[in-house]
Protein backbone atom coordinates (compact mmCIF):
# COMPACT_ATOMS: atom_id res chain seq x y z
CA UNK A 1 0.00 0.00 0.00
CA UNK A 2 1.09 3.56 -0.66
CA UNK A 3 1.68 5.77 2.24
CA UNK A 4 1.82 8.94 0.29
CA UNK A 5 -1.35 7.83 -1.63
CA UNK A 6 -3.54 6.66 1.31
CA UNK A 7 -3.21 10.54 2.45
CA UNK A 8 -6.02 13.21 1.35
CA UNK A 9 -4.49 16.38 -0.10
CA UNK A 10 -6.25 19.22 2.10
CA UNK A 11 -7.42 22.32 -0.68
CA UNK A 12 -7.39 25.90 0.63
CA UNK A 13 -10.49 28.48 0.17
CA UNK A 14 -9.07 30.66 -2.14
CA UNK A 15 -8.36 27.15 -4.89
CA UNK A 16 -11.05 25.90 -7.16
CA UNK A 17 -10.92 21.98 -8.09
CA UNK A 18 -12.29 20.49 -11.56
CA UNK A 19 -12.16 16.80 -12.07
CA UNK A 20 -13.64 15.50 -15.36
CA UNK A 21 -12.64 12.40 -17.12
CA UNK A 22 -8.85 11.61 -16.07
CA UNK A 23 -8.27 15.65 -16.60
CA UNK A 24 -7.85 17.42 -12.90
CA UNK A 25 -7.70 21.49 -13.09
CA UNK A 26 -6.49 23.31 -10.37
CA UNK A 27 -7.24 27.09 -10.08
CA UNK A 28 -6.02 29.83 -7.95
CA UNK A 29 -4.68 33.07 -7.19
CA UNK A 30 -1.31 31.73 -8.97
CA UNK A 31 -2.77 30.45 -12.29
CA UNK A 32 -4.53 27.29 -13.62
CA UNK A 33 -2.60 24.12 -13.73
CA UNK A 34 -4.32 20.43 -15.49
CA UNK A 35 -2.98 17.27 -15.34
CA UNK A 36 -4.16 13.74 -16.37
CA UNK A 37 -3.71 11.28 -14.14
CA UNK A 38 -3.22 7.10 -15.24
CA UNK A 39 -6.13 5.22 -15.57
CA UNK A 40 -6.16 2.85 -13.02
CA UNK A 41 -6.25 5.63 -10.60
CA UNK A 42 -9.16 6.81 -9.21
CA UNK A 43 -9.55 10.67 -7.94
CA UNK A 44 -12.12 11.95 -6.02
CA UNK A 45 -13.18 15.51 -5.38
CA UNK A 46 -15.24 15.95 -1.81
CA UNK A 47 -16.15 19.39 -1.52
CA UNK A 48 -17.86 19.04 1.96
CA UNK A 49 -14.26 17.82 3.24
CA UNK A 50 -12.11 20.36 0.95
CA UNK A 51 -10.01 17.39 0.19
CA UNK A 52 -8.56 15.40 -2.44
CA UNK A 53 -8.46 11.80 -2.43
CA UNK A 54 -6.68 9.32 -4.41
CA UNK A 55 -7.71 5.99 -4.73
CA UNK A 56 -7.08 2.86 -6.32
CA UNK A 57 -8.92 -0.35 -6.69
CA UNK A 58 -8.22 -3.38 -4.58
CA UNK A 59 -7.76 -6.06 -7.20
CA UNK A 60 -4.94 -3.29 -8.64
CA UNK A 61 -3.32 -3.34 -5.17
CA UNK A 62 -0.96 -5.86 -6.22
CA UNK A 63 -0.15 -4.60 -8.98
CA UNK A 64 3.49 -2.68 -8.62
CA UNK A 65 2.89 0.20 -11.46
CA UNK A 66 -0.39 1.05 -10.34
CA UNK A 67 0.63 1.44 -6.34
CA UNK A 68 3.73 3.53 -8.18
CA UNK A 69 1.33 5.78 -10.20
CA UNK A 70 -1.01 6.55 -7.15
CA UNK A 71 1.76 7.83 -4.99
CA UNK A 72 2.53 9.92 -7.94
CA UNK A 73 -0.74 11.15 -9.09
CA UNK A 74 -1.27 12.75 -5.41
CA UNK A 75 2.35 14.04 -5.03
CA UNK A 76 1.50 15.66 -8.59
CA UNK A 77 -1.74 17.34 -7.05
CA UNK A 78 -0.59 18.25 -3.94
CA UNK A 79 2.46 20.07 -5.87
CA UNK A 80 -0.42 21.80 -8.12
CA UNK A 81 -1.55 22.81 -5.40
CA UNK A 82 0.87 24.46 -3.62
CA UNK A 83 2.15 25.59 -7.30
CA UNK A 84 -0.87 27.71 -7.85
CA UNK A 85 -1.13 29.05 -3.98
CA UNK A 86 2.69 29.81 -3.21
CA UNK A 87 4.48 28.97 -6.28
CA UNK A 88 8.12 27.90 -6.63
CA UNK A 89 11.33 29.28 -7.12
CA UNK A 90 15.07 28.33 -8.35
CA UNK A 91 17.50 30.88 -7.52
CA UNK A 92 20.40 30.51 -9.76
CA UNK A 93 24.48 32.26 -9.68
CA UNK A 94 26.10 33.06 -12.97
CA UNK A 95 29.84 33.14 -11.68
CA UNK A 96 32.59 34.50 -13.61
CA UNK A 97 34.80 37.29 -14.55
CA UNK A 98 32.81 39.34 -17.23
CA UNK A 99 29.79 36.81 -17.00
CA UNK A 100 26.39 39.04 -17.14
CA UNK A 101 23.18 37.42 -17.68
CA UNK A 102 19.85 39.97 -18.49
CA UNK A 103 17.15 39.92 -20.07
CA UNK A 104 15.96 41.03 -23.37
CA UNK A 105 12.15 41.01 -23.96
CA UNK A 106 10.74 37.08 -23.09
CA UNK A 107 14.73 35.67 -23.78
CA UNK A 108 17.39 35.19 -21.08
CA UNK A 109 20.91 36.56 -22.96
CA UNK A 110 24.21 34.65 -20.74
CA UNK A 111 27.47 36.11 -21.83
CA UNK A 112 29.68 33.06 -20.07
CA UNK A 113 32.61 33.52 -21.82
CA UNK A 114 31.69 32.17 -25.24
CA UNK A 115 31.56 33.95 -28.48
CA UNK A 116 28.30 34.67 -28.92
CA UNK A 117 25.91 34.92 -25.86
CA UNK A 118 23.54 32.32 -25.83
CA UNK A 119 19.31 33.19 -25.66
CA UNK A 120 17.27 30.96 -23.79
CA UNK A 121 13.74 31.59 -24.56
CA UNK A 122 11.37 32.00 -21.26
CA UNK A 123 8.78 29.40 -21.66
CA UNK A 124 4.77 31.07 -20.74
CA UNK A 125 3.96 30.60 -17.21
CA UNK A 126 7.48 31.52 -15.53
CA UNK A 127 8.60 34.51 -14.25
CA UNK A 128 12.15 35.35 -14.66
CA UNK A 129 14.44 38.66 -13.13
CA UNK A 130 17.64 39.37 -13.21
CA UNK A 131 19.51 40.80 -10.18
CA UNK A 132 23.33 41.34 -10.92
CA UNK A 133 24.61 37.96 -11.25
CA UNK A 134 21.55 36.41 -9.90
CA UNK A 135 18.68 35.32 -11.78
CA UNK A 136 15.17 34.11 -10.03
CA UNK A 137 13.12 31.74 -11.73
CA UNK A 138 9.71 31.70 -10.64
CA UNK A 139 6.27 29.69 -11.42
CA UNK A 140 3.56 27.86 -10.61
CA UNK A 141 4.42 24.72 -12.06
CA UNK A 142 7.26 23.12 -10.07
CA UNK A 143 8.16 20.95 -13.18
CA UNK A 144 8.57 23.94 -15.23
CA UNK A 145 10.98 25.84 -13.14
CA UNK A 146 13.00 22.85 -12.55
CA UNK A 147 13.32 22.30 -15.81
CA UNK A 148 14.12 26.07 -16.99
CA UNK A 149 16.52 26.30 -14.27
CA UNK A 150 18.42 22.87 -15.23
CA UNK A 151 18.34 23.63 -18.78
CA UNK A 152 20.33 26.92 -18.07
CA UNK A 153 22.93 25.46 -15.65
CA UNK A 154 23.44 22.74 -18.43
CA UNK A 155 24.83 25.86 -20.33
CA UNK A 156 28.13 26.21 -18.75
CA UNK A 157 28.36 23.52 -16.13
CA UNK A 158 30.35 24.51 -12.63
CA UNK A 159 33.81 23.82 -13.28
CA UNK A 160 35.87 22.83 -9.80
CA UNK A 161 39.23 24.24 -10.61
CA UNK A 162 37.97 27.92 -10.40
CA UNK A 163 34.42 27.73 -9.71
CA UNK A 164 33.13 29.21 -12.85
CA UNK A 165 30.02 28.87 -14.54
CA UNK A 166 26.05 28.40 -13.42
CA UNK A 167 25.36 26.84 -10.81
CA UNK A 168 22.00 26.84 -8.16
CA UNK A 169 22.76 29.87 -5.01
CA UNK A 170 22.63 26.27 -2.62
CA UNK A 171 24.61 24.45 -4.60
CA UNK A 172 28.24 23.66 -3.44
CA UNK A 173 31.06 22.78 -5.52
CA UNK A 174 33.68 20.59 -4.92
CA UNK A 175 37.12 22.56 -5.50
CA UNK A 176 39.77 20.36 -7.08
CA UNK A 177 43.68 22.12 -6.65
CA UNK A 178 44.99 23.02 -9.79
CA UNK A 179 48.53 21.62 -10.68
CA UNK A 180 52.12 22.42 -8.94
CA UNK A 181 55.03 23.40 -10.82
CA UNK A 182 58.58 23.13 -9.74
CA UNK A 183 60.23 21.15 -7.39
Amino acid sequence: MSRIGKQPVSVPGNVKVSIKDRMVSIQGPGGTLTYKHPERVNVKWAESDKQIVVSISESDAEVRQVRADWGSTRAHVQNMIKGVTGGYEKKMEVVGVGWVPSLAGNKLKLVVGFANPLMMEVPKGLSVTVDKQFVLVKGPDKQMVGQFASKMRSMRKPEPYNGKGIKYVEEVIKRKQGKTFGA
